[in-house]
């Protein structure tokens, strides 16, 4: 069975490479006579694999000094509550709704504290970017929060907003090292794994040390406390050991591809390839307004929902998984990650036009 060309937003397509490492590992890795599934985590070769994917990472993002790196577990929807637990010193934070994610996290920070959605882009089934220059921040917001690239909806922030001195929190999950960053604009830069770097179970939270203290909100459970963790070096509890031993595999695969810069201009090309086609296609369409189109997620429609599920079943029959959109948009998506290689694109775009040629 040859692999298919996997578009799912996540779960995702992973380095191929990388899963052939790990395959040949899986009964003994390096001469320890065990899976890194059976190895303790408190064993030597267990705090190499966690100290060098954080050591790589590091690297990669150029991660200052004063940021700790934690590899969580709950994904990032337990981040929604953990962040206003922990943050929430005034009991008030601004929240720009892009899109679902968003929207759920300011939903459950309105559970700790003040939240007020100072900017939202849900009047456009969240096709756009809102202008955030110029905010009504709120004069004592612990944070500003949003959600940087939203899956679902295909959108990216191109320009950070100005969050007039607050501190920036930001979930990555669906654009994390797909191009450079500058963690410094940051109080806390956080995401999911399963879409650009490992397996589901694992949540990376980078955090200013500045922002971590024992000061939680009253009732805050400990397992819910970054200081725990941080002091710990996420070893408090057994963390989910396998996950993290890929996505140290997938920093290791990024270095070797050139780092963040180099994925950059890959998946610049790629987007282009598909995002041209679209915009020439008689049949397809784009959904998001141009100047904030994700570079890692495509939603496209034909205004025809027969249509749409034709395409889908198709795409599907030629080996092009998981491009139906999500169940709340419709339509198709393809999430182009940062190990779809690039004659992945071509192909599903050499498909479209057949498509298009057929049914247009």
């Amino acid at each position: 069975m040859s692999r298919v060309y996997n578009f799912s937003a996540g779960p995702a397509v992973l380095p191929e490479e990388v899963l052939k490492e790990a395959a040949e590992e899986m009964l003994d890795y390096k001469g320890t006579g065990m899976s890194v599934m059976e190895m303790s985590h408190r064993s030597k070769a267990y705090d190499q694999i966690i100290k060098e994917a954080e050591a790589d990472l590091r690297e990669l993002m150029n991660i200052p000094d004063n940021y700790k790196v934690l590899f969580l577990q709950g994904g990032a929807s337990l981040q929604f509550a953990m962040i206003p637990m922990n943050l929430m010193k005034n009991k008030v934070a601004d929240y720009i709704v892009t899109g679902q994610w968003a929207k759920k996290a300011y939903q459950e920070a309105s559970k700790y504290g003040k939240a007020n959605k100072i900017a939202s882009s849900e009047d456009q089934t969240f096709s756009y970017i809102p202008d955030c220059s110029d905010l009504p921040i709120s004069e004592d917001a612990d944070y500003v929060y949003i959600c940087e690239n939203n899956t679902i909806y295909g959108t990216k922030f191109k320009t950070l907003p100005n969050t007039k001195g607050k501190t920036l929190v930001a979930d990555v999950s669906s654009c994390f090292l797909s191009e450079p960053v500058d963690v410094t604009k940051y109080g806390v830069i956080y995401g999911g794994v399963q879409k650009n770097i490992g397996p589901a179970g694992v949540v990376i939270v980078i955090i200013r040390e500045d922002l971590i203290s024992e000061d939680v909100l009253p009732g805050t459970p400990t397992m819910m406390q970054y200081k725990i963790h941080a002091d710990a070096q996420s070893l408090y509890n057994t963390p989910p050991a396998y996950g993290i031993y890929i996505c140290g595999k997938v920093f290791k695969w990024l270095k070797k591809m050139g780092g963040l810069e180099v994925m950059k201009e890959r998946n610049e090309k790629k987007a282009k390839i598909l995002y041209d086609f679209l915009d020439e296609s008689r049949l397809f369409k784009g959904t998001v307004r141009k100047e904030d189109r994700s570079l890692m997620n495509v939603p496209f429609v034909t205004g025809n929902e027969e249509l749409d599920a034709k395409f889908v079943k198709e795409a599907k029959e030629a080996g092009f998984e998981n491009l139906k959109g999500h169940r709340t948009v419709g339509g198709m998506r393809a999430s182009i990650y940062n190990a779809m290689p690039i004659e992945g694109v071509e192909k599903l775009v050499e498909f479209m036009r057949k498509f298009e040629a057929e049914n247009a």
